[in-house]
C-alpha cells in the first residue's frame, strides 16, 4: 500500500491507495484519522492526480472528482457511497433522502452508519448529508470541518454546536 500527505485548507489529509486506485482519505484530527502502517511506502508521485483534483476542489474549480476509487466496505456501504456521489455540489440531503435514493426508505440508520464509514471523505461527499432538521451531524474531520466544506460549496450553514 502507498500513502501520501496532502496539505489542504482544512488541514493535512492522508491519501492511501495503490499505484492506480485511491482507497482512503484520512484526517489528521477528529475521528476520521488514518494511522500510517509501517509496511506502507510513501509515494507522493502515485497521488499526483488526487492532489491536483483536491487542489482544484479547494480552489473552487472542481465540483466532481474523476479518480479511480477502491473504497473497502460491504455491498450496502458501497451502494450508499455510490449514491453519495450523485448529491450535487452546493446541495445537501438528509439521511432519509439518501435512504430513499438507495431504494430503502426504512434504512435511515443503516444509511447513517454507512455514511459515517465512508473511507473517502470529500471525494465521496458524505459532508453533504445533514440531519432532517437541517442540523450538521457527525463528520470524521469534525463538525467545524464539515461546516467549512459546506460553506466552501455555497451552502448556508451556521456554526455547528459542539455540545448540545
Amino acid at each position: 500500500m502507498l500513502y501520501s500527505i496532502a496539505q489542504t485548507p482544512i488541514g493535512p489529509l492522508t491519501l492511501v491507495g495503490d499505484a492506480t486506485q485511491l482507497v482512503s482519505i484520512g484526517f489528521h484530527s477528529g475521528r476520521g484519522g488514518v494511522t500510517i502502517d509501517p509496511a506502507w511506502r510513501r509515494s507522493d508521485e502515485a497521488f499526483a492526480a488526487v492532489r491536483t483534483q483536491l487542489d482544484e476542489y479547494f480552489a473552487g474549480a472542481r465540483q466532481v472528482f474523476a479518480l479511480a476509487l477502491a473504497p473497502r466496505g460491504t455491498d450496502f456501504q458501497r451502494r450508499v457511497w455510490t449514491t453519495l456521489q450523485t448529491i450535487p455540489w452546493g446541495s445537501t440531503w438528509s439521511y432519509r433522502q439518501l435512504a430513499i435514493a438507495i431504494g430503502n426508505e426504512r434504512a435511515v440508520r443503516a444509511v447513517g452508519l454507512a455514511n459515517g464509514a465512508n473511507p473517502l471523505p470529500i471525494v465521496i461527499p458524505c459532508h453533504r448529508v445533514i440531519g432532517s432538521d437541517g442540523s450538521l451531524t457527525g463528520f470524521g474531520g469534525g463538525l467545524p470541518t464539515k461546516a467549512w466544506l459546506l460553506r466552501h460549496e455555497g451552502v448556508a450553514v451556521g456554526e455547528p454546536r459542539l455540545f448540545a
